[in-house]
């Protein structure tokens, strides 16, 4: 059977949807067709699939490095609520569970394995990736990789390394917004240089944006969320600005405060009662958001500007995903 055939069979049996939104079709054909691949997908377009498909077509386990724990245990859980074997390796876990999961990639059945691109550097990992049957590697968030990128993340450039393990590997790349600086960045970086790039258009319908003036911030934001339906994130420059606003909002709309200053813990609770409907808002600095798939989320704020306006376009991304009006 020709493996788009099968491809788009598996999409409907295991997510339930009768075919691919846009751009996602190009993307896991050319990942079949044992290509390295540079994907440049709106926020909210289903990237994550792009290579979770592939990767239950594939013998083997898929490395898919990502930025953020919270990114990578939102992924595992609702991959694990598919009834599809994925793991993720982070700094949460003690020597114990971590030498646990590896085992479980060699000798068990682990479809992707979720890992920091730190943890690449790990002579642990390094030694029993040796030994593995790595089908492909993804690279979500791969703007991280560029210099020229608004994240810029040093480990992300060490990534390479993973060749001295396995010379054949294949690489797919994934991001929501890159520049003509940042993609031969990347294509560099990963030593990507024939990769097949596909772009979608960045157009969200469903979003409209609102700038709204004034000398009165906080009344403002209240006046809003008071009208507003619902769940939705504000986000804030600095971590004091978070828990500020949350002791301000707090008695008129069930929210809490989220920053990289949390303990794993804490992000992990606020996290899920965010997720999970049991608050509505999430007052947070941009250490929040990047890959969680939350549907209902109606309104995004910026109570200070982002630092680019392609990180203003990630966040923003956040709402609207079940493709209604945010």
């Amino acid at each position: 059977m020709d493996k788009l055939i099968r491809a788009k069979k598996l999409l409907n049996k295991v997510w339930g949807y009768d075919s691919f939104r846009s751009g996602q079709e190009d993307v896991v054909s050319a990942v079949l067709d044992e290509q390295d691949v540079i994907a440049i997908l709106p926020t909210g377009s289903g990237k994550s699939i792009c290579y979770q498909l592939p990767a239950l077509m594939y013998q083997g386990v898929c490395l898919v490095v990502t930025p953020l724990i919270a990114l990578m245990q939102d992924q595992v859980d609702k991959l694990k609520s598919l009834k599809i074997n994925a793991a993720a390796i982070h700094s949460g876990l003690n020597h114990r569970e971590i030498d646990r999961i590896l085992d479980n990639c060699i000798y068990g059945n682990v479809r992707l394995l979720y890992i920091s691109p730190e943890r690449i550097s790990s002579r642990l990992f390094r030694d029993r990736a040796a030994k593995m049957e790595i089908s492909f590697l993804a690279v979500d968030e791969a703007h991280c990789i560029s210099q020229w990128g608004h994240d810029f993340r040093p480990s992300y450039q060490k990534i390479l390394s993973i060749k001295e393990i396995d010379a054949t590997i294949k690489i797919i790349a994934l991001t929501a917004t890159a520049t003509t600086a940042v993609i031969e960045d990347i294509r560099t970086q990963l030593s990507i240089n024939s990769a097949k790039l596909i772009i979608q258009s960045f157009e969200r319908k469903n979003l409209s944006i609102e700038v709204i003036k004034t000398d009165r911030k906080t009344e403002s934001l209240r006046a809003i969320i008071n009208k507003s339906t619902g769940s939705g994130i504000i986000y804030v420059r600095h971590r004091k600005t978070a828990y500020e606003l949350y002791k301000n909002l707090s008695a008129l709309v069930s929210c809490d405060y989220y920053h990289a200053g949390l303990s794993h813990k804490e992000r992990a609770s606020k996290q899920n009662k965010w997720l999970n409907g049991k608050i509505r808002f999430i007052i947070a600095t941009n250490a929040f958001g990047m890959g969680i798939d939350k549907s209902d989320v109606r309104t995004v704020f910026h109570y200070g500007l982002p630092p680019s306006v392609e990180e203003y376009y990630q966040e923003i991304g956040r709402a609207g995903r079940d493709t209604k009006p945010a």
